[in-house]
């Protein structure tokens, strides 16, 4: 059994996908712009995820921008059958680097077309609204019918097999399913912030999954310390740890680790068979 499929499955869209899967925007340059130094090493990568047993890659257009979609087709089209490429829009890229909010129709179907045309597809697999206010904070109330409305209409149009959401409230997860099938949703989610518990588990009841992102972001020192003790115990590093402790907190939990490195991509991929002793994952889940 490969790496990535030894933490089991879960349904995404039409498809049951390993539960370890991959996060492309560290194949970017610095800061997630431009192309990266070594472009080789970038589409070594992403073979090796696939050879490991990923099936499921994480992407956006706006990384780059265009620059990871570019790597992913150059180092994996055609496309293997059971891969799923998830990707976003709601967002675009100044020429400083900057992020920008696109969420009316029109730049929602722009993107859509760049994220055909970079991938080399005729459809694509998911598409996640990545809502977006022109500021990195937390998910806002704001109601997502038009620019949400937009892609559901692509959807039809059969450009988009699923729909998907990233930087959500629970509130704007309900909006959507009232216009079309969420496939899954994608939130700031790690040991530290728990914000979606209640979310987790009423999309587990339902059938769809869930994507944490920041696996280690926003760590206090005492934290990271806590994390770290329980990682020399376990002699694995802790990010191996904090992507186990996800496994184990809920089935419907789907893990998307980027890297740029082989290395780090096979040290991250090993979280799938660690299992975290019931007395550390108490000291774990006392983090929050």
């Amino acid at each position: 059994m490969s790496n990535a499929a030894k933490a089991g499955t879960f349904q995404l869209g039409d498809r049951k996908v390993n539960r370890m899967g991959y996060g492309a925007m560290q194949l970017a340059g610095p800061h997630v712009f431009g192309p990266p130094k070594d472009p080789s090493a970038a589409v070594a990568v992403l073979r090796a995820a696939l050879e490991a047993g990923v099936n499921h890659i994480d992407t956006a257009d706006f990384y780059g921008p265009h620059i990871t979609n570019q790597l992913i087709r150059e180092a994996l089209h055609p496309y293997s059958k059971d891969l799923v490429i998830v990707t976003k829009v709601g967002v675009r890229r100044g020429a400083d680097g900057s992020w920008n909010s696109a969420l009316r129709p029109a730049e929602l179907t722009s993107a859509v077309h760049d994220n055909l045309r970079n991938l080399g597809v005729d459809v694509l697999d998911v598409v996640n609204l990545r809502v977006f206010w022109g500021a990195m904070e937390a998910p806002t109330e704001r109601s997502i019918e038009e620019p949400f409305a937009a892609l559901a209409q692509l959807q039809q149009q059969g450009l988009i097999r699923h729909l998907g959401l990233s930087s959500v409230t629970a509130s704007q997860v309900r909006q959507a399913q009232g216009i079309a099938k969420v496939a899954c949703v994608q939130n700031h989610y790690n040991l530290t912030h728990r914000d979606d518990e209640a979310l987790i588990a009423e999309l587990g009841r339902q059938g769809i999954a869930y994507v944490p992102f920041f696996p280690l972001g926003g760590f206090t020192p005492l934290q990271s310390q806590a994390l770290s003790s329980v990682a020399a115990r376990l002699e694995v590093s802790p990010l191996c740890v904090a992507l186990a402790w996800l496994l184990q907190r809920a089935p419907n939990m789907l893990l998307i680790p980027g890297t740029s490195s082989v290395a780090h991509l096979r040290e991250n991929l090993t979280a799938s068979e660690l299992r975290i002793p019931a007395p550390m994952l108490a000291e774990l889940d006392a983090l929050a």
